[in-house]
């Protein structure tokens, strides 16, 4: 009986999770919201959570594996704004076919693979094995960066004392997860009753087998947290043909590296506890006032090389007897990389922040903070161990953390500590063949990042509140300028992905919004082609329809019903038995459909300033957008093969059409 409801609450569920979508954005409705428990947290831990960091873990709903014949139906709705009538018709066959054939057997086996490990989800390790296995430069084609707002008071911003404060809020946020501490990372649909002292004191006392169940009942919906564990300690490894994920939580250290230069020091004493803040702030400023000269071979430039050929450099590193020097460094709590530069503006600053010059990283940590001279700040991470919830969440709470509790100000005193004793520069071996490696990796860096274009555009005559109104989904708005935009530079629709979070359950990843269909297709032609063709009245409903439609699809990727990621588990699961490949994955068609044109993530948090990425294809964009309350901002890269510039003049144009038809006006 017990079983059979909590079926039927689970099912309930699903209808209303549709409101937990977006990738990173899902951490910021609840980390700026939560309210934590009264207890001091001294100067250890961030706060104590009344519930335990991990207390819905074992309890969350497992990924679902969609139906087939649901994945072939919005497989083919999502192919069909992309070909022409003779071109859909063969995907449509061969689809088909797939279904009643090979991928039958296939969705079958993955079933049951899926039912025999309960213990995580379906795209677990494939999406692991997909990262660990490429073997391109993890800088541009993977990892992504989010940039802090400054601190509201402008003299904390300067370099050494942000780097300080930050260093130990980092420090705080790891300590109070790894206590259990940190508050769950949970949704709440209705905070008056869940997110309340009194419920959670209840909720702590009802077992981790069934407490997801328990916060259900008052509309709270709790969200994977097992990738929390790598942010720390942790770094890729690069081996030949797939790399490894390396963490060791006993290390004490922090890796600190600037002019090229790696240092590190002790943030934890012997107990376990954070070195006083006046200790950090020395050591630091002992690092920014090194004279050592920059390094003729810069180690750090080596982790943006291939996969293959930085194992092979990494192998002889070893070898030339540097064990103990990349220990150091892949097991440090995290990367701090101070910058010598001050920023110019928004495009300075993603530059920086997305890849830099190669020599002031350390590109396979989990993360590394980047405090430029000037005090700007983003994190880098590295995409392998996991999404952007776990790095946003840590991002909220380190700012919010520095901002309003800073441990030291612009008055402060560095303590008097020899810190040249207790920072340590680390030193490396070289012989020949490494500093050739260490030229080549520099050269093939400053090739690959020579590339790159970034620009940024802010739309200031609408934003959230204007389009709520109007009932209309922001993102849907957003997205659907991007498909005019599109098409009024290049004339035609395109592949498009967008990120969408499945952390509502257990070893969620990401499930992918196809944001162009038949409505935005057809939408984006009546704006850019047929403007004087239609009424407005007839354009506010097209508006209308894309966004029903794209609020659909968001629902359905939110809750696992998406179909790339179904389509990929069955491929990797015939790769992974040596089976030839089904005539679906040949189909020119389905190639088409995953090169992503427009990749795009979305990401809003009064923690954040911007976000970005590189292109995914070399004739593609990379689209990190937010729709604010009063305005909408996009900051985009391409590589040569697109004009980053005209793009978003095109996006900007659009969006200027659709407000205006919202305002009852028609458009030139």
């Amino acid at each position: 009986m017990m079983a059979g409801l909590l079926s039927t609450q689970y099912n309930s569920a699903r209808s209303k999770l549709h409101l937990l979508r977006n990738n990173p954005a899902l951490s910021v409705l609840t980390s700026t919201q939560r309210k934590y428990s009264k207890d001091g947290a001294g100067i250890e831990y961030l706060h104590k959570s009344v519930v335990p960091t991990m207390h819905y873990q074992k309890s969350l709903p497992r990924l679902p594996v969609p139906k087939l014949e649901d994945t072939i139906q919005r497989y083919l709705a999502a192919q069909r704004p992309m070909l022409n009538d003779e071109q859909y018709s063969n995907t449509e066959k061969v689809a088909h076919d797939f279904q009643s054939g090979a991928g039958k057997q296939l969705h079958e086996e993955l079933v049951a693979l899926d039912k025999n490990n309960k213990h995580t989800s379906y795209i677990s390790a494939p999406w692991f094995d997909m990262y660990l296995s490429a073997r391109e430069s993890v800088v541009l084609n993977f990892n992504p960066f989010m940039s802090f707002n400054p601190d509201p008071k402008p003299e904390y911003n300067d370099q050494l004392v942000r780097a300080t404060n930050i260093v130990c809020s980092a420090v705080r946020f790891m300590k109070t997860l790894r206590a259990g501490l940190l508050e769950p990372e949970v949704f709440h649909l209705n905070p008056a009753k869940s997110d309340t002292d009194s419920f959670k004191r209840l909720i702590r006392w009802v077992p981790p087998s069934i407490s997801w169940f328990g916060a259900y009942m008052v509309n709270a919906y709790p969200l994977d947290m097992s990738q929390y564990f790598r942010l720390f300690n942790s770094t890729r490894i690069p081996k030949f043909k797939r790399d490894e994920l390396l963490t060791d939580d006993k290390a004490r250290h922090l890796l600190v590296i600037r002019r090229g230069n790696l240092y590190v020091f002790d943030a934890l004493d012997r107990d376990g506890n954070l070195i006083k803040p006046a200790e950090v702030h020395a050591h630091l400023k002992y690092i920014l006032t090194d004279t050592t000269e920059a390094p003729s071979f810069p180690l750090g430039v080596l982790t943006s090389e291939n996969r293959d050929t930085w194992a092979g450099l990494r192998q002889k590193l070893l070898d030339t007897g540097n064990g103990e020097a990349l220990q150091l460094v892949d097991t440090a709590l995290f990367c701090l990389c101070l910058d010598e530069e001050v920023m110019r503006d928004h495009i300075h600053i993603s530059h920086n922040m997305l890849h830099g010059d190669g020599c002031n990283r350390w590109y396979d940590k989990s993360f590394s903070i980047i405090l430029a001279k000037d005090g700007q700040t983003a994190i880098n991470f590295e995409h392998s161990w996991g999404d952007g919830v776990a790095v946003l969440r840590f991002q909220n709470e380190v700012f919010k953390d520095t901002t309003e509790k800073p441990l030291v100000g612009p008055g402060s005193q560095p303590a008097s500590v020899d810190s040249a004793s207790a920072v340590r520069r680390i030193g490396f071996k070289l012989d020949e063949e490494l500093k050739a490696g260490i030229t080549k990796a520099k050269e093939n860096f400053n090739a690959a990042v020579s590339k790159l274009t970034i620009d940024a555009m802010e739309f200031k005559k609408g934003g959230k509140e204007q389009l709520k109104k109007k009932k209309l989904s922001p993102d849907a708005i957003a997205q659907l300028a991007f498909q005019m935009g599109f098409l009024r530079q290049h004339g035609q629709t395109v592949a498009t992905y967008e990120s969408c979070s499945t952390a509502a359950f257990k070893h969620g990843r990401t499930e992918t919004i196809r944001p162009a269909s038949i409505h935005t297709k057809r939408c984006a032609k009546a704006f850019v082609q047929q403007p004087g063709q239609h009424t407005v009245e007839q354009l506010q409903g097209l508006l209308s329809e894309c966004s029903k439609y794209h609020g659909q699809l968001t629902k359905e990727a939110a809750m696992g019903q998406g179909f790339d990621r179904h389509l990929f588990a069955m491929r990797y699961l015939a790769n992974s038995k040596g089976l030839a490949l089904p005539s679906l994955y040949q189909d020119p068609a389905y190639a088409a459909i995953n090169h992503n044109i427009l990749s795009t993530s979305t990401l809003t948090s009064p923690a954040v300033s911007l976000g970005g990425f590189a292109p995914v294809v070399p004739d593609g964009f990379g689209v990190g957008y937010g729709v604010h309350d009063e305005w909408i901002g996009c900051n985009v890269s391409s590589y040569p093969a697109r004009n980053v510039h005209d793009f978003l003049k095109c996006v900007h144009k659009s969006l200027e059409d659709i407000f205006t038809v919202l305002d009852g006006k028609p458009i030139n």
